[in-house]
């Protein structure tokens, strides 16, 4: 088999429907949207859960209870079988993550997840480990630190 040779799948690719090529060719004069109507002008189109005016059922039901969500904590996972990049007896924490790219972003904290295998003896510094992530290092000669951290001053403000 060579370049040439290659081909999409049959009904992989579809042929794109053409508007407005006379009304002969079925998508002429309206080109498939009806007649007038807001749906057939430019930009006419109504936003998701729209209700025609009617007071939409998101509007209507009543907004009960607690919500939590400001205040969860959100954490950078990062895999074991990562971090085997480092060298052996190398100390990790966030900003050796963030300059190497394993973290990027705005994160409360950092996870480290037991995804990977892990080979040299490391000090990982973080505020969160999983069990297994944490048996891992252990048993490769390493330590697995755990971090406190404090809340944002946003979500403490809150309360």
């Amino acid at each position: 088999m060579r370049l040439h040779d290659l081909k999409p799948r049959p009904g992989a690719r579809k042929r794109v429907k053409r508007l407005g090529c006379g009304e002969s060719s079925g998508h002429g004069k309206t080109s498939g949207k009806g007649h007038k109507g807001q749906k057939a002008r430019s930009g006419g189109s109504i936003r998701l859960g729209f209700e025609g005016g009617q007071m939409p059922i998101y509007r209507r039901t009543p907004k009960r209870g607690f919500n939590n969500a400001a205040f969860k904590t959100f954490f950078a996972p990062v895999n074991l079988g990562k971090l085997d990049i480092f060298k052996d007896g190398q100390e990790i924490g966030e900003t050796v993550l963030r300059e190497t790219g394993l973290v990027n972003g705005n994160w409360d904290g950092i996870k480290i997840l037991a995804t990977g295998e892990i080979t040299k003896k490391l000090t990982v510094h973080a505020q969160a480990f999983s069990a297994t992530a944490r048996e891992k290092i252990e048993k490769a000669g390493g330590k697995a630190v755990v971090i406190p951290f404090a809340p944002k001053k946003e979500k403490a403000e809150k309360k």
